[in-house]
């Protein structure tokens, strides 16, 4: 029996790279002379149950390294042959595969799913000293992301009080805690943890009350005898709703409970009760002690209690109904306080618009962000080219894409998650622009400006004029439809076709986004859900399409140290809004210009310059230096 040479030499040194793993394997062993036999002796120790057929069968492409046991197999391979670390897991069909570890001692099988892509493929022989330390930045770094407002965000989310009306939002009361929620995309006010934490229906009567305040702010035209200043869309309805729903939630709560609220009995609560300042001010004062600090949040709460009074146009002004529902609550509404807002329902109504905006004046003053919301993405906006920084996700996504004539849903995922980098870094849209993105493949008839003026939505499709794939969106479609940017007219943008921009559409509309879909009715938008057995849209709402973006930046864009995978240091899990801040800053440090960096994400500049733009002192400095060089050099 031959035995194998302990340092073999290659009987050539070039060779023509091949794609597929299996060729890869076949390339090396003759290279070297080696049948599968000779190499499973010389990397196999007797003792070790690894067969020779497995290497056959990974040759021949009948099996696919999985393991970690396998994976370390791979690495004597690359070894013995002279190849750099991670040649053969390069090669595989599904690089970027979470490699199978053992079951984790005190970890659920679904933790351990989520964990397993960011674990070392030698997790298994690593000390339990090691394992901890990879464990607790995994959970610290990728999954929560070490902020002050995500370490709030997870206790705050273990208390659930908010209360929900489904009837009216489409949202079912939640059973078990969900990811957060994209907080910046209620750009107005700090979006609140609160709000995914809740869990108790609403009472029929108050749910009865918020319909009536929805159907007064939403209709085409108001009742008869009815007043009104402005009109709420889609996501100002969800919002409102979801705040008041919380006030009502810490209300009902028990007193002497965690969330120590006024418990109020359910069928008690009325909107009518928020006509008394001293409720507002305990409220207020409440989220000051629950959160340590004053916000925009009660802000914006105060002057929504200021709008529902002020005279002419406040539907709680125009209903003084309501206060025949109202009950005394202890320390804060009393008998008398109820029998003189009865008896003159209008003047109650001047108190507490007068208090309100005496209060969102004297807490905004002293306000605080709690939520950085550049934070996560600090290490981006510090490059020279924010956009190229940024750009490296999407380039990673393609380096760890498997094939998709062997894993053709996996792929399907690969492809959706890098369109959504590029085309949120050639668009900066908002998550609700892009996230309702419709698409129309080539050959077929796009929609009219008016069809989309209805669906209130944009659409991707193939423009014969341009010989490009065009990006259209009418302007009422727009959060700030009404902004000078718009003027009334649509957005329209011909997408470039670079670094393969075109193919990469067209294989995703022909091919992956099918594989996503399966037998699901297509929603006919082009971002779509994986749909499982379960699944009954395949539509993205808000919140789910926060989730796809976060998981996209944590497998792809976060770098671990422990792995090699991803590839910027410092990077934290957020959401899709996050990326305008990045077209912002990067067009801010190339030119100076917040008009230019508004073209980019579509609003003023005034907007940029408050919101958008993290635009740091040396960079203007920098560009200042820049002018002013120009003399040196011309002498």
């Amino acid at each position: 029996m031959k035995q194998p040479t302990e340092n073999p030499l290659p009987t050539t040194t070039e060779w023509e790279e091949p794609e597929g793993f299996g060729d890869a394997l076949r390339l090396h062993t003759r290279r070297f002379g080696e049948s599968y036999l000779l190499l499973h002796r010389a990397i196999i120790q007797p003792s070790e149950t690894f067969h020779a057929d497995t290497l056959k069968g990974w040759a021949l492409g009948r099996r696919v390294p999985r393991s970690a046991a396998s994976m370390e197999i791979l690495g004597r391979i690359e070894k013995r042959y002279g190849l750099t670390t991670g040649y053969f897991k390069s090669k595989l069909p599904h690089p970027g595969r979470a490699t199978a570890v053992p079951a984790l001692p005190g970890i659920t099988p679904a933790e351990q799913r989520r964990l397993a892509w960011h674990l070392p493929d030698d997790f298994g022989k690593r000390t339990r000293a090691q394992q901890a330390e990879i464990l607790d930045w995994v959970r610290t770094v990728v999954v929560s992301g070490s902020t002050e407002y995500r370490r709030y965000q997870s206790e705050a989310s273990k208390i659930r009080y908010s209360l929900r009306f489904p009837s009216l939002t489409g949202r079912k009361a939640q059973a078990k805690r969900p990811q957060p929620r994209d907080e910046a995309d209620f750009e107005a006010s700090e979006e609140d943890i609160d709000l995914i934490a809740g869990s108790i229906e609403a009472p029929p009567r108050l749910t009865a009350e918020m319909a009536e305040l929805i159907r007064f702010k939403s209709s085409t035209l108001t009742d008869i005898g009815f007043q009104r200043s402005g009109v709420w869309n889609e996501e100002t309805i969800l919002q409102k709703v979801e705040h008041l729903g919380l006030m009502f939630g810490a209300m009902r709560a028990a007193p002497d409970g965690l969330v120590a609220g006024l418990g109020i009995p359910a069928r008690h609560l009325t909107i009518a009760m928020l006509v008394f300042p001293r409720l507002w001010d305990w409220y207020v004062q409440w989220r000051e002690v629950r959160r340590g600090f004053f916000t925009r949040w009660e802000v914006d709460m105060l002057r929504l209690a200021s709008a529902l009074t002020r005279k002419q146009t406040g539907w709680l002004r125009q209903m003084p109904g309501l206060a025949g529902r109202l009950t005394p609550v202890e320390g804060v509404i009393s008998e008398q306080d109820i029998d003189t807002a009865q008896a003159n329902w209008g003047a109650a109504c001047d108190r507490l618009h007068a208090h309100a905006a005496a209060r969102a004046k004297e807490i905004e003053r002293v306000a605080r962000v709690h939520r950085d919301p550049f934070e996560p993405i600090l290490s981006v906006l510090q490059a020279d080219s924010p956009v190229g920084e940024y750009r490296k996700i999407a380039d990673e996504i393609l380096r760890l894409a498997p094939n998709p004539d062997r894993y053709p849903r996996a792929a399907a995922e690969a492809e959706r998650s890098f369109l959504l980098i590029r085309l949120g870094l050639h668009l900066g849209l908002r998550q609700k622009n892009l996230r309702q993105l419709m698409v129309c493949p080539r050959g077929q008839l796009p929609r009219s400006e008016r069809q989309l003026e209805t669906l209130k939505r944009g659409e991707i499709r193939w423009s014969e004029r341009d010989h490009g794939w065009e990006v259209f969106i009418p302007a009422v479609a727009f959060k700030n439809a009404g902004s000078s940017f718009f003027d009334g007219r649509p957005f329209r943008l011909v997408l470039p076709d670079l670094a393969d921009l075109y193919r990469h559409i067209d294989e995703y509309v022909r091919r992956h986004r099918p594989a996503l879909l399966g037998p699901v009715a297509d929603p006919g938008t082009l971002f779509v859900k994986t749909v499982k057995v379960t699944s009954r849209s395949a539509e993205y709402d808000q919140n789910t399409f926060y989730e796809a973006w976060r998981l996209v930046i944590q497998r792809y864009g976060i770098y671990n140290p422990y792995t090699g995978n991803g590839v910027i240091k410092g990077l934290l899990p957020h959401g899709p809004h996050n990326i305008r801040d990045v077209l912002a800053t990067h067009i801010l440090k190339q030119t100076g210009s917040y008009e230019r960096a508004s073209y980019a994400i579509q609003d003023t500049p005034d907007m940029v310059a408050k919101h958008y733009g993290r635009f740091l002192p040396q960079d203007k400095s920098a560009l200042a230096a820049q002018i002013l060089n120009q003399v040196w050099l011309a002498a």
